[in-house]
């Protein structure tokens, strides 16, 4: 295999997810008392993938955060004024890729599955995408929704500039149209948490649909699928619903399909059944066209 960096990008506004991102990055919103951010970095630890020298973090809005949370775990690369995009983000940071392939990976995706897959037999020439199988998907690629990995070559990513830019038109696309897009059916379950509902319900399916008490978090009041962060105090009643670290929730209160934050907003998240669905298996041939599926 070619030599290979990994880069997760968490620089985005999260404006979807608004007003949560309004005290925190979405990179570090948890999942099942986990940052987002800590979920894409484990995925690449467990390729064999860590630490400054091959692993960055790009950064923008509320970038003094991802900064402090990232500490000497990988390279942190921030970037001035507003977000540059998926491509300006990687081409920001050619310099320190330096004829490497790439593994890209967005910091808001939530995947329970193993993306070792993607890597697999890789030659480092060609383009390659996770993907779930989405045959309705309007966007997708060959039947496949994009599930928050991709495998770009260095000669895709030397052109790309500092500059607002994303994949999807300047590397992915183009790959397809040369016939050198490869995706990869992942198996497990994705979501991209960019609404609330997705976000709830990621830390759902992160709790096992039961209750996820956070260590230093006190509950006296009845839960049902509650994800309680650490710090929390919750007295009154949380069904389907996250309470973040250090939020509170009065005994007189039903908080119910929502989340609260520690300063005292509550935000509503009515679960999804499209989010919660487990996707349908491929059938056994979808190859089509020129983007090849395995």
């Amino acid at each position: 295999m070619t030599a290979l960096c990994a880069v997760v990008l968490a620089a985005g506004q999260g404006t979807r997810l608004r007003p949560l991102t309004g005290y925190r990055p979405k990179a570090l919103c948890p999942v099942g008392n986990v940052p987002l951010l800590d979920r894409a970095l484990a995925h690449v630890t467990a390729l064999g993938i860590a630490g400054p020298p091959s692993v960055a973090v790009n950064a923008c809005y509320l970038a003094e955060q991802i900064v402090e949370h990232v500490g000497d775990r990988a390279h942190v690369s921030v970037e001035p004024g507003d977000p540059l995009g998926t491509a300006g983000g990687i081409g920001n940071l050619r310099e320190w890729i330096d004829g490497r392939g790439v593994l890209v990976g967005n910091a808001d995706a939530y995947l329970t599955g193993d993306i070792a897959p993607l890597l697999a037999g890789w030659d480092g020439e060609s383009v390659r995408l996770l993907g779930r199988w989405a045959p309705d998907e309007p966007y997708g690629f060959n039947g496949h929704q994009f599930a928050g990995f991709s495998l770009l070559p260095w000669r895709y990513v030397r052109d790309l500039r500092p500059e607002p830019g994303e994949l999807v038109k300047a590397a992915w696309r183009p790959a397809e149209a040369a016939g050198e897009l490869t995706v990869v059916t992942y198996e497990g379950t994705f979501l991209d948490t960019g609404t609330p509902g997705d976000y709830l319900a990621a830390n759902l399916d992160a709790a096992g649909f039961r209750n996820l008490f956070a260590n230093g978090a006190t509950v006296t009041g009845a839960c049902d699928q509650a994800v309680i962060g650490e710090g929390a105090i919750v007295h009154g009643r949380v069904t389907r619903a996250v309470v973040w670290p250090g939020a509170y929730v009065a005994p007189n209160e039903h908080l119910r399909d929502a989340i609260r934050t520690a300063p005292g907003v509550t935000v509503p998240a009515p679960p999804s059944p499209l989010a919660l669905r487990r996707p349908a298996p491929p059938p056994p041939s979808v190859d089509q066209g020129q983007t090849h599926v395995v």
